[in-house]
């Protein structure tokens, strides 16, 4: 499943961001925000990558950094069984 654009407007909204701030959080231009926003880049359309999804999502939740030192290198070099649907934002 892929976040739409509704959906990636109504979480930076709930999250109270403009979309200047929610590129500074996401790391990405303003620019970019717009497009996902429309869903498209000079009239193409265009799919929010599963990266921001999971980047939104993080955000959502207080995460906002990640050390990945604290994984045993076991855990961190067997990806999981199956993927899961990112319902991010």
């Amino acid at each position: 499943m892929t976040l739409t654009p509704d959906d990636f407007r109504r979480w930076r909204k709930s999250l109270g961001l403009k979309q200047k701030d929610a590129a500074r959080v996401l790391g990405l231009k303003k620019r970019i925000i717009q497009y996902y926003e429309k869903g498209k880049r000079d009239g193409k359309q265009i799919t929010i990558p599963l990266t921001v999804a999971l980047a939104c999502y993080a955000i959502a939740n207080g995460v906002y950094e990640y050390d990945a030192s604290e994984l045993s290198d076991e855990a961190a070099s067997s990806p999981p069984d199956e993927p899961h649907p990112a319902n991010a934002c």
